[in-house]
């Protein structure tokens, strides 16, 4: 099988040291609050096992799946959705982990889904945020880093299901037929 071309965006030194940044900036900025973290699978895993790990003050972690691609580069308009908290929300502070935020609809969708559990607060975190890409507006508390449009793979994101266990982020530089 042939390998996806990529050049390197975020090497694995610059990305740890901003993962401690953000662990910092929450565990201060949620101090009293007694967050659940949510995580939007798939790619969030790399991140947000990393992240926790720099919250210092004790927090409540669940998962669900959502996706706006289907196995390509090019996001489609609908958004699927599976599982999600397992606990009440309601009167919860919550971080929702994503590994990337590019058109905003899956953000916009898992927030529209989980607002309906009226938790106290919603905020977003994301490694990569992708402003130039947004079709929809969404508010993004705490960023790893921008990215342009290009697509990008590694450290949980992927490209067909692959290349989530590079230890950095990449540029895709020409997808693969």
């Amino acid at each position: 099988m042939e390998r996806q071309k990529f050049e390197l965006l975020y090497p694995q030194d610059k990305i740890a040291r901003r993962i401690k940044e953000l662990g910092r900036l929450i565990s201060k900025d949620y101090a009293d609050k007694d967050p659940i973290l949510i995580g939007v699978l798939k790619g969030c895993f790399i991140f947000l096992a990393d992240l926790v790990r720099h919250i210092s003050i004790p927090v409540e972690m669940e998962f669900m799946t959502a996706s706006s691609y289907n196995g390509d580069v090019v996001a489609e308009n609908g958004v699927t959705m599976t599982g999600g908290p397992n606990v009440s929300i309601k009167g919860r502070h919550i971080l929702l982990v994503e590994g990337v935020v590019d058109s905003g609809h899956t953000v916009k969708a898992i927030m529209h889904k989980l607002n309906k559990q009226e938790p106290a607060s919603i905020q977003v975190v994301t490694l990569l945020d992708k402003p130039e890409c947004r079709k929809v507006e969404v508010d993004i508390t705490y960023k790893g880093f921008r990215a342009g449009k290009d697509f990008v793979i590694g450290y949980g994101l992927d490209v067909g299901q692959r290349y989530r266990n590079l230890p950095f982020i990449g540029r895709v530089v020409e997808k693969k037929k």
